[in-house]
C-alpha cells in the first residue's frame, strides 16, 4: 500500500516538473514572437525613395521628358494636384526632392507601394512609408531646379555672368540624356490618385472599390466614370473587377 502511494507522489512530481518546463519555454519564446511581429510592421528604410527615383527617373528629381510624368518619382500632373503637390509647385519636377517625397508619402499611405508597382519592388519597399526627413518640405516651388533653394535662374547675374540658362541648360542636358529610359519606364506607372481634369485621370480598381468611391476620390461623379469606361466595365456599373484600369 505504501509503495503505491510513493509511486503516485513520484508521478505527480514528474508531471508538475514537465508542466513547469513547458511554461518556462513558452515565456522565453513569447518575446521572440513579439519581435518578429514588430519587424513585419516596420516602416521602409529612409533610402527607399532614392532607390525608387533611380528606377523611375534615373535619380533626376527635376526631370520632365514630356511623357506626362514629372520629377524623380514620376508624378502625373493630376496625381500631383490630387495629393496637394501644387502647394509646392505647379508640377513635381519644379519642386524640391523633400517636397516630392512629402507628396509621395501621402500617395503611399493612400494606395500602398503598388502606386509604383515595378520600381517599389526593385527598391525592396515594404511596410509603411518612412518618416519624413529632418527639415520640413517647406513651401513654394523650386524654379531653379535645385533642391537646396539656390538663386532664381531668371534675371540675376553674378560678377557680370548671367545665371539665366546656366543651371537650366545643365538640367536640360541631364534630362535629355535620360529621356529615353524615363519614357520607357513610364509604361510601368500605377494609379497614384488623380483629379478628373483634362481627361488625363486614371485609376486602377482595387478590391472594395466602387464607381462611387472612385468618383469621390477624383472629385467627379460615378456616371461620368462609367460613361467613359462603359466598354471596359460592361452593362453593370455595380460590378467592376480589381485590376481594371479606368480612364476619364
Amino acid at each position: 500500500m505504501s509503495e503505491c502511494a510513493d509511486n503516485t507522489r513520484a508521478d505527480a512530481r514528474a508531471t508538475k516538473a514537465r508542466t513547469t518546463a513547458v511554461l518556462a519555454g513558452a515565456a522565453l519564446l513569447a518575446p521572440l514572437g513579439l519581435l518578429a511581429a514588430a519587424g513585419n510592421a516596420a516602416a521602409a528604410d529612409a533610402g527607399v525613395w532614392d532607390r525608387i527615383a533611380r528606377c523611375e527617373s534615373g535619380g533626376n528629381w527635376h526631370i520632365n521628358t514630356g511623357n506626362g510624368y514629372y520629377g524623380g518619382l514620376q508624378f502625373s500632373a493630376s496625381t500631383w494636384r490630387a495629393f496637394g503637390g501644387t502647394a509646392y509647385a505647379p508640377t513635381a519636377d519644379r519642386a524640391t526632392r523633400a517636397q516630392q517625397i512629402a507628396v509621395a508619402t501621402k500617395v503611399q499611405r493612400s494606395q500602398g507601394w503598388g502606386a509604383w508597382p515595378t520600381c517599389s519592388t526593385r527598391a525592396g519597399a515594404s511596410g509603411g512609408a518612412p518618416a519624413a526627413e529632418n527639415g520640413s518640405a517647406g513651401s513654394g516651388s523650386s524654379k531653379s531646379g535645385s533642391s537646396k533653394g539656390g538663386s532664381s535662374t531668371k534675371g540675376s547675374s553674378t560678377k557680370g555672368s548671367s545665371t539665366k540658362g546656366s543651371s537650366t541648360k545643365g538640367a536640360a542636358t541631364n534630362g535629355s540624356s535620360k529621356a529615353a529610359g524615363a519614357a520607357e519606364r513610364s509604361t510601368g506607372h500605377g494609379s497614384r490618385g488623380t483629379a478628373p481634369r483634362g481627361g488625363d485621370a486614371d485609376h486602377t480598381v482595387r478590391a472594395g472599390d466602387t464607381l462611387s468611391t472612385i468618383a469621390a476620390l477624383h472629385g467627379t461623379t460615378w456616371q461620368r466614370v462609367y460613361a467613359a469606361n462603359r466598354t471596359a466595365v460592361g452593362p453593370n456599373p455595380d460590378l467592376i473587377m480589381p485590376g481594371l484600369r479606368l480612364n476619364f
